[in-house]
């Protein structure tokens, strides 16, 4: 097999420097013309402030996720509308504008959900403790976008790096590789910037609770690029063969080929959030040879195929008590997943197959995402 290379792109910041006379009346009307919004506005007492300018709407909501319905809003005088809502529990939350209807981002706020369907922003609710993703004065590693040519996909796919602390340092050491897949809509870079994995496994590993790891985070959802390339491909997102292709034989040969990673099984893991625990399951259970370590969060598995599963896509029960390391299922009681990951447990047992379960409060949310990761990274490659 050829080896795989990453093309590597480097970003040019050009710096304009613009100098001119302006009247004073020009500057004022500038400023007014770009007057600065702060939102969303954390308050000590975690209450958080919402600001969005839109003079002309008629009516404008806010939809955090820490709030059941959207919140109305009020307008002032300068078209701005606004609204304050909490204390809110300290994390990490989705929210957006429904404006007359039609939902925005928020436009003061540079922190966005990277997402294929519905566009929203985050606020970082952080608290006075410090938080298991919080940004700590501790060692950091460095996480690379990087680009390989897939065979699988006929085209140049993306795939986001984590290296720990000292790899750049340690060119004689080789680490064990952890493969992050988000779910449905989302992208290769959401378990980054939703998530936070970079900044949770800094936190673990400093404090002696996780070993170093790479962690490779890819797009787990072809479909929407490939038809933008006018490939005609049906769109089946519950099918997970090209998944499985795409994570076994371009993106695992490209880490092991262009990062000092530890090769076989019980060097790689494998985990994934709703689609994305759905792909996990078939890439883990159906190649156990590949992967020894399988953690599933909130799996997009369903009651009427979970007989044709074990029958059709996943290793046998002697084989997988023999090659995995750990097989991990865990899901949030008000889950829409959760009543389908009991059941599927449930039969993992009476197939006698070992496993760990991990139920917890919450919904299908990334405030539950990133404690199931957490709870990961404590247990992988021990």
């Amino acid at each position: 097999m050829n080896k795989v290379q990453f093309f590597r792109l480097a970003g040019i910041l050009a710096v304009f420097l613009l100098a001119g006379c302006a009247s004073y009346v020009e500057e004022q009307t500038t400023a007014r013309r770009f007057e600065w919004i702060v939102s969303p506005e954390v308050h000590p007492d975690n209450r958080v402030t919402f600001r969005y300018r839109a003079p002309d709407a008629g009516e404008v909501l806010v939809d955090a996720q820490f709030e059941s319905d959207p919140v109305a809003m009020t307008l002032d005088t300068s078209g701005v509308w606004s609204g304050t809502l909490g204390p809110v529990k300290p994390d990490i939350y989705p929210y957006s504008f429904l404006v007359d209807g039609i939902r925005v981002m928020d436009s003061g706020n540079s922190h966005y959900f990277p997402n294929e369907r519905f566009k929203g922003s985050l606020v970082d609710i952080r608290g006075e403790t410090p938080l298991v993703h919080s940004l700590k004065d501790v060692p950091h590693g460095l996480v690379h976008y990087e680009y390989y040519p897939s065979e699988t996909l006929g085209t140049n796919a993306r795939v986001l790096v984590y290296t720990p602390p000292g790899y750049e340092e340690s060119s004689g050491v080789s680490y064990p590789v952890f493969y992050l897949v988000s779910g449905a809509t989302d992208t290769e870079e959401t378990y980054f910037k939703v998530g936070r994995a970079n900044l949770i496994v800094d936190n673990l590993i400093a404090a002696g609770k996780a070993v170093p790891m790479i962690i490779v985070m890819p797009y787990a959802n072809p479909y929407p690029e490939l038809r933008e390339l006018n490939r005609q491909v049906e769109a089946d997102l519950l099918a997970t063969d090209l998944f499985t292709d795409e994570i076994i034989h371009e993106v695992i040969p490209a880490i092991e080929e262009n990062y000092r990673a530890q090769t076989g099984p019980e060097n790689r893991a494998i985990a994934g959030f709703s689609l994305g625990g759905r792909q996990t399951l078939a890439a883990g259970l159906g190649h156990p040879e590949i992967f020894s370590w399988v953690f599933a969060y909130a799996p997009a598995i369903f009651d009427r195929e979970l007989d044709d599963l074990f029958e059709k896509t996943y290793a046998g029960p002697e084989d997988l008590n023999e090659a995995l390391n750990q097989l991990w299922v865990s899901c949030g009681r008000d889950d829409g997943l959760y009543e389908a990951s009991v059941k599927f447990t449930g039969l993992l047992k009476d197939k006698g197959i070992n496993h760990e379960t991990f139920f917890t409060d919450g919904g299908h949310t990334w405030m539950n995402c990133r404690l199931f990761l957490a709870e990961t990274a404590r247990r992988l490659f021990e």
